[in-house]
């Protein structure tokens, strides 16, 4: 049941981080869609992570280099996706309000990505595998 709840919960954050997202691209005094362009990096986020705990033989160590490499290209993923609506509000391709609304709605998100790896990541009673 606990599972369920999660799941819920996390699905519940996610529509809002979306929310705030599209808030930025639709409102009428923004009326621009490049900041849509930051769904490309919530999709490729996990994917290093996905691909590492594939790779790994070992789930106790401590440190593993794959593991590390997935953490790297994650972060780079992550902070691309913070600063692109920087870039596009710096040279005036969307409004500061838009930008801020993505940022909000990019740390949501984010939040909920780490949210789900720390629910279902563990392997304790249950895993994202089932679902």
């Amino acid at each position: 049941m606990a599972g369920i709840k999660a799941l819920v919960g996390l699905s519940f954050s996610g529509a809002i981080g979306l929310t705030f997202l599209l808030l930025g691209c639709a409102l009428e005094e923004y009326g621009v869609y490049w900041p849509l362009f930051v769904l490309f990096f919530y999709v490729l986020s996990p994917i290093p992570t996905f691909i590492a705990r594939r790779m790994t033989d070992d789930s106790d160590a401590a440190s593993n280099a794959c593991r590390e490499l997935a953490y790297f290209f994650t972060t780079g993923i992550v902070v691309s996706a913070f600063g692109m609506p920087l870039v596009l509000a710096r040279k005036e391709v969307i409004k500061l309000g838009a930008c801020g609304l993505v940022m909000a709605g990019n740390g949501v998100i984010f939040s909920t990505i780490l949210g789900f790896f720390l629910v279902f990541g563990r392997g304790d009673d249950f895993s994202w595998e089932q679902w």
